[in-house]
C-alpha cells in the first residue's frame, strides 16, 4: 500500500521512462506522482511536499537544473537525484549546489536511485582517482559547462566554443549515455 510520507515526484519528459519508474516505485511502496518540467512541479509544490525526488537534467526545451532549484527552496530536506544522459563535472556541481544530494547517469534503475537516496550524507572513504584528466574529458566537460550555461541551447553554446553547431551536435551525439 502507497504511503503518504514517501510520496516521490518524478520530472522527466520521456513518458515511457517515466511509466517505468513510476511502476517501479509504486511497486516498492511509494506514491509517485510523475510530471514534464517546471510549471507541473510548481503546481505540485503549491499543494503538497515530496519527500522524494527524481529529475532528468534535460527537459524538452528547459533545464531539469530549475526543478532542482524549486525543489530545494520549497524545501530543503527533499531527497533530490538527478538523472541525465548528458553527464559532466559541470552539471553534477550545478545540480548538488542547487541542492541535489546525487547525480546518477543513465541509465540508472529504480535500484541505483533508491541507494542514492540513502546516500545523500556523502561518503569521506570514497576512493580517489589518480589519474591526470585527459584531454577528451577535459573538452567534454566545456562543452557540458557552456551547455549549462546557455541552458542546453545548442547554438549558443556552439558559438560560444568556436565551433560549427553540427561538429558540436555530432560530439553530442557520439558523448551521449542513453
Amino acid at each position: 500500500m502507497p504511503d503518504e510520507d514517501r510520496l516521490l515526484v518524478i520530472v522527466e519528459d520521456d513518458d515511457r521512462f517515466a511509466a517505468t519508474l513510476t511502476r517501479s516505485f509504486e511497486r516498492r511502496g511509494y506514491t509517485v506522482v510523475s510530471l514534464a518540467g517546471l510549471a507541473p512541479l510548481e503546481a505540485l509544490l503549491a499543494e503538497r511536499t515530496p519527500t522524494y525526488a527524481v529529475v532528468d537534467l534535460k527537459l524538452n526545451g528547459e533545464s531539469g537544473l530549475a526543478c532542482v532549484k524549486a525543489l530545494h527552496d520549497h524545501d530543503p530536506g527533499i531527497l533530490t537525484v538527478v538523472l541525465t544522459g548528458y553527464a559532466s563535472i559541470a552539471t553534477a556541481v550545478e545540480a548538488i549546489k542547487l541542492g541535489a544530494c546525487h547525480y546518477l547517469a543513465k541509465p540508472a534503475n529504480t535500484d541505483d536511485i533508491e541507494a542514492a537516496f540513502s546516500k545523500a550524507e556523502g561518503d569521506v572513504d570514497v576512493t580517489l582517482d589518480g589519474r591526470p584528466t585527459s584531454i577528451k574529458t577535459l573538452e567534454w566537460e566545456r562543452i557540458h559547462q557552456t551547455l549549462v550555461e546557455t541552458d542546453f541551447n545548442i547554438s549558443e553554446t556552439a558559438r560560444r566554443l568556436g565551433m560549427h553547431r553540427r561538429t558540436l551536435a555530432r560530439k553530442l551525439d557520439k558523448q551521449q549515455v542513453k
